[in-house]
């Protein structure tokens, strides 16, 4: 189902992103900014796929509408896939579901959405950018949304032009949280609405987490994720249910972390924790520390060495076989 109104509200975001990035051009490296506008130039145009046709599970009646502010979208109550298929005659059959990040309070797109779409579009892969529930709901609506949306996509894997077998999740920030989710509740009851659909693996064959909300209590937890996502008082039991350092386990999907020293916001003991975990099951995982770079600093090309990451993601696709 294609919603006009999605349509509208991008086509909106596409020509004031377009705007404020003219005037601050020369803060952006050429390929950078290259890259944005394609990106931008093509997110009006795209299918955008609703991903509970039967209803919105618990849906928020009277609830105040989505909206977009500062280039986020906020408060959703229709969750969406948008679909970026690669140039013609390019996709591999592999299948990327994108979580954008935002602190379960927002959702960042453009930077982190639209944008890794058509960078891993260049690679051949198809993607499916998320549009999941936030703190208006909390848990288990995002774990929700996006176990839906991988069972979805396998669901219609011959109409997608995708193999059912490779369907990695991406996920940043919050983001990650969610895809890390995603990998270690694929068969939890909470991701579950008695549909279907629920017969279908929504294990992800892979998650890609770039700076990852992980630890959801001590010293190194995002507060406002936890409190978006859980309440004000969650029960130890919820906090260790979705802290998915303590939920890996041996059949937990391989993984792929980026993060860096400089991030103030979601520090890197979060990567290092579900690194640990799963080293400590046996599950394939390949992380890249650096040194420079904020958090959200996504697809950015003037980092240096952190730059470089999406070459290396790819090559660790490579060599497990998704990108053939």
């Amino acid at each position: 189902m294609i919603h006009q109104s999605h349509r509208q509200r991008h086509s909106w975001l596409r020509c004031d992103l377009l705007l404020r990035l003219l005037a601050t051009a020369r803060r952006f490296t050429l390929l950078a900014l290259v890259a944005f506008l394609f990106s931008v130039s093509v997110f009006a145009d795209a299918p955008v796929i609703s991903l509970w046709p039967e209803g919105v599970p618990d849906a928020q009646v009277g609830a105040p509408g989505e909206y977009i502010a500062d280039d986020r979208v906020y408060n959703v109550q229709v969750p969406t896939l948008t679909l970026f298929a690669p140039p013609a005659g390019t996709a591999n059959g592999l299948a990327a579901i994108i979580c954008p990040g935002g602190g379960y309070g927002r959702l960042a797109i453009s930077n982190e959405g639209n944008g890794m779409a058509r960078w891993l579009n260049s690679l051949g892969v198809t993607c499916f950018v998320l549009k999941y529930r936030l703190k208006e709901y909390g848990h288990p609506a995002p774990l929700r949304d996006v176990l839906r949306a991988v069972r979805l996509v396998r669901s219609r894997a011959e109409e997608f032009g995708i193999d059912p077998t490779r369907v990695g999740v991406f996920g940043s920030s919050a983001g990650g949280h969610l895809a890390a989710s995603a990998a270690t509740l694929y068969a939890h009851a909470d991701g579950k609405t008695g549909h279907p659909l629920d017969e279908i693996d929504a294990r992800p064959t892979f998650v890609v987490l770039q700076y990852p909300v992980i630890v959801l209590e001590g010293p190194h937890v995002h507060a406002g994720s936890r409190r978006n996502l859980l309440g004000e008082n969650p029960t130890p039991e919820l906090v260790a249910l979705l802290s998915p350092d303590r939920q890996v386990n041996a059949a937990t999907p391989p993984a792929f972390l980026i993060h860096t020293a400089e991030d103030k916001s979601v520090p890197l003991e979060n990567s290092l924790a579900y690194f640990a975990a799963l080293r400590a099951a046996g599950v394939p995982a390949e992380m890249h520390l650096y040194e420079k770079g904020p958090h959200g600093f996504g697809l950015r090309r003037d980092l240096g060495p952190t730059s470089t990451w999406p070459e290396r993601a790819e090559a660790w696709m490579r060599s497990h076989g998704w990108l053939e």
